[in-house]
């Protein structure tokens, strides 16, 4: 009770502060390319449910049927203004009204789409999806460059689901198994310093089973 309270005081009081800038952010998406300010896509939330989850949009109308669900180097679907969307991480704001309504947390781990949700190992599918999932958590620092990793792979949807899934979803049951409020903070701090341009040390390595 205490997190969700939590989840939502933050989430009401940035939302009332950032107004302004959301309202800006939402010009630009509209006037840099043709398409909608908002893009919805399905991810998978606690206990298996999809969800849409809110982004400002970074790619051009309807890229996303024109490739993977990953983004991988200078993806030549990504507009000018998203460039900077995704590289200031501005792309999710919107979310904080998925955190409102419910279907995601401040801090949690990512929501995937269905097609690698699919690849979960079972055990770690029932501890990742036994909470809500957030907008930030350990695996998103530790992977903050994850587009500049894939694009030195040949095939970058294998590395990502051999390599880089893995390591996330241990990160993730490492959140779930430890997780407090104080924790919460020190990632949300964590986040706002690296966004801010701030050196900052990896997060706490998970524990390898």
């Amino acid at each position: 009770m205490g997190k969700r309270l939590f989840d939502i005081a933050c989430a009401a009081t940035a939302l009332l502060l950032l107004s302004p800038a959301l309202l800006a952010v939402a010009l630009w998406v509209r006037l840099d390319s043709p398409g909608p300010v908002i893009f919805l896509q399905q991810r998978v939330g606690r206990g298996g449910r999809l969800f849409s989850i809110f982004k400002f949009r970074t790619m051009r109308a309807g890229a996303e049927a024109a490739g993977l669900p990953l983004t991988v180097g200078a993806d030549p679907r990504i507009t000018r203004a998203g460039a900077w969307l995704r590289r200031s991480k501005v792309d999710e704001l919107p979310q904080l009204i998925n955190v409102l309504w419910g279907d995601m947390s401040l801090v949690g781990p990512r929501p995937e789409v269905p097609r690698y949700v699919a690849l979960y190992p079972a055990d770690l599918r029932e501890t990742v999806l036994s909470v809500r999932p957030g907008i930030t958590d350990l695996a998103s620092l530790a992977y903050r460059n994850e587009s500049a990793l894939l694009a030195r792979s040949a095939d970058p949807e294998r590395t990502y689901a051999e390599e880089i899934l893995p390591a996330k979803l241990r990160y993730a049951s490492q959140y779930v198994h430890t997780r407090t409020l104080w924790l919460d903070l020190k990632i949300l701090l964590q986040t706002a310093w690296t966004l801010l341009g701030r050196r900052e040390p990896p997060p706490p390595p998970f524990h390898k089973p």
